[in-house]
């Protein structure tokens, strides 16, 4: 599939007649030609309303939406060029597998030949070969989602939509499918906007993530970027998990402050944030744990909490800066909890926030 489309929203509003709220909000943003972008938020947020602008299952009350280049913001969904695979998977129970695949092309009155074959050749490339005839109620939760993203596919779509289509999945499944989506994506070229409220999946899959907070973007980036330099409190907490540290600004000088917490000073990048009283976010596993004696220790505290999860322990601790959560690899010492530790910090996943 080469016919990958570029995506773009420029200055697009929702809104609701009889309400006066806004579901987005002056929104803009690029999601480019053969790549996959997540819409990331809490719920309410303005991602699915979004996602169904680009589908045609909604219209901008202000600003333009262009699929390859070409303004749709009032075009019906049948001439945008786009495929949406639901949340429901919305599989017909009364048509097996090949036919639920194939219906956008019969409903299209394409020859019925032509039908089968699409079809077929969609099973293969979501690995469901030999499932033809089976009827979705014989098949599993995961199955269903990829006969789902089969009937996406055979229209041959630039575009295809995601709405949270793991969310009916367990914890394991969801996994798998993400990589086979993931995999699908990358080997057929297509664009792919994806809607999930499920931070590690959209870490896990995008080559672009936009969060969104109440109706508009509150950052976009890479999934590195967004993880590494988070644009705001919100981001910081809702993308991944963060620890935000009262910390002291000085000495700026270019791009870089010096950064005082506890008893150690940081060269850190400023960000744009003011010499004074800032806050830190800190990632979990950038906290190392020391024993309570230990000159280097940037804080200390005491272990509230402590939990056994295998691979790894994860700590919560009372200090001085406040309440620090911490995911240690090291699990054939076990903190206890009471116990004093000092902390120290990483290099990385360390981050001035932005005021």
């Amino acid at each position: 599939m080469s016919r990958a489309a570029e995506v773009r929203f420029e200055n697009v509003i929702k809104r609701y007649p009889g309400s006066s709220a806004v579901a987005v909000n002056n929104v803009s943003f690029t999601i480019p030609a053969g790549t996959l972008c997540t819409l990331l938020g809490p719920s309410g947020c303005g991602k699915t309303t979004t996602l169904r602008m680009i589908a045609g299952l909604e219209y901008p009350s202000e600003g333009r939406v262009l699929i390859g280049g070409k303004d749709v913001s009032a075009l019906p969904p049948a001439e945008r060029d786009v495929s949406m695979v639901f949340q429901s998977y919305a599989l017909f129970p009364h048509m097996n597998v090949l036919e639920n695949v194939g219906y956008g092309l019969t409903i299209s009155r394409q020859p019925k030949a032509r039908v089968r074959e699409a079809a077929r050749a969609a099973l293969a490339s979501v690995g469901l070969s030999g499932f033809e005839e089976r009827l979705p109620s014989e098949l599993s939760g995961g199955q269903q989602q990829r006969v789902a993203v089969a009937r996406a596919l055979v229209l041959e779509p630039a575009v295809l939509l995601f709405d949270e289509p793991l969310s009916n999945l367990d914890a394991r499944l969801r996994r798998k499918m993400r990589e086979e989506i993931r995999d699908l994506q990358q080997r057929l070229g297509v664009t792919v906007a994806y809607v999930t409220h499920d931070q590690a999946e959209a870490l896990a899959i995008s080559d672009k993530v936009i969060v969104m907070n109440q109706a508009v973007i509150a950052q976009e980036g890479t999934p590195r970027d967004l993880y590494e330099s988070p644009a705001s409190d919100f981001v910081a907490g809702f993308v991944g998990e963060a620890n935000r540290l009262p910390a002291t600004l000085s000495h700026r000088e270019g791009a870089m402050a010096r950064v005082t917490i506890g008893s150690a000073t940081l060269s850190l990048p400023h960000r744009g944030a003011a010499e004074g009283a800032v806050r830190l976010a800190v990632r979990p596993e950038a906290v190392s744990l020391l024993d309570a004696t230990d000159p280097s220790a940037v804080l200390r505290g005491k272990v509230a909490k402590a939990a056994y999860l295998g691979g790894l322990m994860e700590y919560t601790l009372a200090t001085e800066a406040g309440e620090v959560f911490v995911i240690d690899p090291e699990t054939s010492r076990p903190r206890g909890v009471g116990e004093e530790v000092g902390l120290s910090l990483g290099q990385r996943g360390v981050a001035v926030l932005p005021a």
